[in-house]
């Protein structure tokens, strides 16, 4: 993706995970990020500076795992386990989902919230029974960590992540937001075709096994869209369930952080150069 050069000057930060990197987008310290559904929710909660600007439906590519020699062999044996997650990470919903489906309450579990570091060898040393993440953790610890996927995301409801932006930024600068999204979604569309060289290109700047970033890749949901009515009432439901367990301290309503600017179409987000 490449915006004006005479107008824009991008700058590619990385993190670990969604909740520092919407903390760092609520201060203003970047403009725009993507996270899974979870952490936005936290952050509204928080009351941070943010809009959403995109959506990415998920189709693949997170879930649950256990060890392959586990006993645990459905979601209803969970109970009286140890499952590790990162705490409010879109992770953390796939644990709540998971409970829901099987009819399980909060408190049947140990939760253990780990960071994403911790969480690989945690699972590898059997110190956790579970253990709940996304790619391309996820593929490391089938590969490399003797995992079985109990669960996949998808069989347990719909889940999205989202491209989101600091609100004052995407005010002040609505054009250049439009713009950026538009090149993200040109990236996707590019991306979409051309698995084989994401893998490649990822596996060489996260010095990750290139087989490790294959499977990653060829499950990965790369389509950029708008932020549609049904969109806004899956998260609603995702803010909706944090509530009820107490997990965010107040109500929310989703649809009051979504960027009103936001035009239906993202193919007619091509506007000239905002300079």
């Amino acid at each position: 993706m490449a915006l004006p050069a005479a107008c824009a000057e991008e700058k590619w930060v990385e993190f670990t995970s969604g909740p520092p990197l919407l903390e760092a987008l609520g201060a203003g310290s970047i403009d725009i990020g993507q996270t899974g559904d979870a952490p936005p929710i936290f952050a509204q909660a928080a009351g941070a500076n943010l809009v959403y600007v995109a959506g990415q439906p998920i189709t693949n590519g997170q879930g649950i795992l256990v060890q392959h020699d586990s006993p645990i062999r459905s979601l209803a044996d969970l109970k009286g386990k140890r499952i590790g997650f990162t705490k409010g990470s879109s992770a953390h919903n796939v644990v709540l989902l998971a409970f829901e489906k099987a009819g399980l309450k909060y408190d049947d579990i140990t939760p253990v919230y780990l960071s994403l570091p911790d969480g690989g060898p945690a699972f590898a040393s059997g110190s956790i029974d579970a253990w709940a993440v996304w790619d391309p953790y996820f593929a490391v610890g089938e590969t490399k960590n003797g995992g079985r996927i109990l669960v996949n995301a998808t069989e347990l409801g719909k889940t999205n992540s989202f491209y989101l932006a600091n609100k004052t930024f995407a005010a002040n600068n609505a054009a250049l937001l439009r713009e950026a999204i538009d090149g993200l979604s040109e990236a996707a569309s590019w991306a979409d075709a051309h698995r084989g060289d994401v893998a490649k290109s990822l596996a060489q700047v996260t010095d990750l096994d290139l087989n490790i970033q294959t499977i990653a890749a060829h499950r990965s949901s790369f389509a950029i869209g708008k932020i549609n009515d049904e969109i806004v009432a899956t998260q609603q439901g995702v803010a909706d369930r944090f509530f009820k367990l107490g997990l965010i301290p107040k109500a929310i309503v989703v649809k009051d952080a979504v960027w009103n600017a936001a035009h239906p179409h993202l193919s007619a987000w091509r506007l000239s150069s905002p300079c």
